[in-house]
């Protein structure tokens, strides 16, 4: 394999680690460890018109869903495809949503395609843009 062959391959991992990252800070119920996997900058735009705008506004978000009707929920996120743009930049469509307390199987109506845009910093890969919608 090149050494651009090796670079892709590490990325790719290094991109998948920071959804898995993202799934088991959520299955802590800890707002903090997932907005610090965001982009300062980052956005995030939700069904029903919800958009965020940068890394705290997406921490009061989840602090506040942990503390109410998301209180011991578990996040689905399965990559479907992993793609490279260039050195610093990795779109990633994945199968997602959430579980309740309880739930073992995602209920269709919380069945979620979402698109996360990950860009490299000096900090590593940040998500700088994610977007869901029903599946």
């Amino acid at each position: 394999m090149t050494n651009t062959g090796t670079m892709h391959l590490r990325d790719d991992r290094a991109v998948r680690e920071v959804l898995h990252a993202l799934v088991a800070a959520w299955a802590a119920n800890d707002a903090d460890a997932v907005a610090d996997r965001y982009a300062d900058d980052a956005t995030v735009v939700l069904p029903g018109g919800v958009f965020h705008q940068g890394r705290e506004e997406v921490r009061r978000y989840l602090a506040g869903a942990f503390a109410g009707p998301l209180r011991g929920s578990t996040s689905v996120d399965e990559p479907e495809n992993v793609r490279l743009v260039g050195d610093d930049a990795a779109v990633v469509v994945s199968r997602s949503g959430f579980l309740l307390p309880g739930e073992e199987t995602l209920p269709a109506d919380r069945l979620r395609r979402a698109t996360w845009v990950l860009t490299r910093r000096d900090d590593g890969w940040r998500v700088a843009a994610y977007h869901n919608c029903p599946a």
